[in-house]
């Protein structure tokens, strides 16, 4: 059987009882990283010490097919560096092997560094969407923001801290400098912080630097009852009365919720 573990996002209080018994009986142990199991081992004070295989990003594909083998003798646990394993880590190969050759899977539930965020971030949690980290490259990075500027539910991303004040820029640029959003960092650990706000003030802050794991929470639109084409001739018409395009747009996408760069575009476009 496969077992999927989750294990502690920061507190090592955080391990499940059912995920110490696990680690205490299992042989075999497929790890994202076999350095960071031992120190779980050691920490929780499992004497126990099963064989390590290392299984990550670039070795999945290969190993995927021989980890579901073993698992139809005996229980492999599959283990990320921290949460559930398959979230934004290996594991997600080896569950849809073990589903094609019929072996089966189960799942140790425990911390979760998107549940965690969500919870804290104050934003609705009837309805959301994880989106993982976004791209690196920053013209592929806003075009997935831009996408995503109509999305009604409240979504999550990790994002590194070195990319994080750049992340937060173009969010408020793709949604509106105006969108309520919250960013986690260090949740479970000793500094942990929750710092909310709307994305320009969080974008402004995080300028100035921030450490640490980080997770990022955005309120979903609002205000969509104001169709894109006529949100942008709301900017055509502020302009013919005096305003400036840009703060026309910015003017018009805090009330409507709208994309500030989309709408001043489609009015630069319009006025030809």
């Amino acid at each position: 059987m496969i077992i999927l573990g989750a294990t502690p996002i920061g507190n090592l209080g955080d391990a499940t009882r059912r995920l110490v018994d696990t680690l205490a009986r299992v042989e075999v142990v497929a790890a994202e990283d076999t350095r960071t199991t031992q120190r779980l081992l050691a920490g929780l004070g499992v004497e126990n010490r099963p064989r390590l295989i290392a299984l990550h990003d670039h070795n999945e594909k290969q190993r995927a097919a021989e980890i579901v083998e073993l698992a139809r003798e005996r229980d492999v646990l599959v283990l990320s560096d921290a949460g559930m394993p398959t979230v934004s880590d290996p594991g997600y190969g080896v569950v849809a092997e073990a589903a094609r050759a019929g072996v089966a899977v189960t799942v140790l539930p425990g911390p979760s560094a998107v549940l965690s965020a969500l919870a804290v971030s104050g934003l609705p949690t009837d309805r959301f969407a994880f989106e993982g980290f976004p791209p690196r490259k920053p013209g592929e990075r806003r075009a997935a923001f831009a996408a995503l500027a109509a999305e009604s539910r409240t979504l999550v991303f990790f994002e590194s801290p070195t990319r994080l004040a750049a992340t937060l820029a173009d969010l408020a640029d793709a949604f509106g400098a105006a969108r309520p959003a919250a960013v986690c960092r260090e949740l479970t650990k000793l500094h942990e912080e929750v710092r909310r706000g709307t994305l320009g003030e969080l974008a402004d802050w995080a300028a100035e630097g921030v450490r640490g794991e980080i997770a990022v929470v955005v309120d979903g639109a609002a205000g969509r009852a104001v169709p894109f084409a006529d949100a942008a001739a709301q900017v055509v018409s502020l302009t013919a009365d005096g305003a400036r395009l840009k703060a026309a747009a910015a003017e018009v996408a805090a009330q409507t919720g709208h994309s500030s760069r989309a709408l001043y575009q489609a009015a630069l476009s319009q006025r030809g």
